[in-house]
């Protein structure tokens, strides 16, 4: 696929870019080139290549899930005005 300066400059237009007229010469080649490379990704054969979550083999350290805080809710709730179960209780703002 090849693009000329006509469709370069509609691509901009319908992209909201302003492209100088001065400059859109190598804009077009480097699109074109960019194109090309992807055409040539594209004849690759892919099938036996297993899709990787990230290009480096690396895992995380993760630190065990552990409860470092001892539960205050309940002293959090004694001085609220008003309370259900686990939860405080608000005046309704909307009917």
């Amino acid at each position: 696929m090849s693009l000329d300066n006509k469709e370069v400059s509609q691509i901009a237009y319908l992209s909201r870019l302003q492209v100088e007229e001065s400059s859109l010469e190598s804009i077009t080649a480097d699109l074109n080139n960019i194109l090309n490379l992807v055409e040539q990704l594209s004849e690759l054969d892919t099938d036996s290549v297993e899709p990787m979550a990230h290009p480096i083999k690396m895992t995380q350290r993760l630190r065990e899930d552990v409860v470092t805080e001892t539960d205050q809710s309940e002293s959090f709730q004694s001085i609220a005005p008003k309370t259900g179960k686990s939860h405080y209780l608000v005046p309704t703002v909307i009917e």
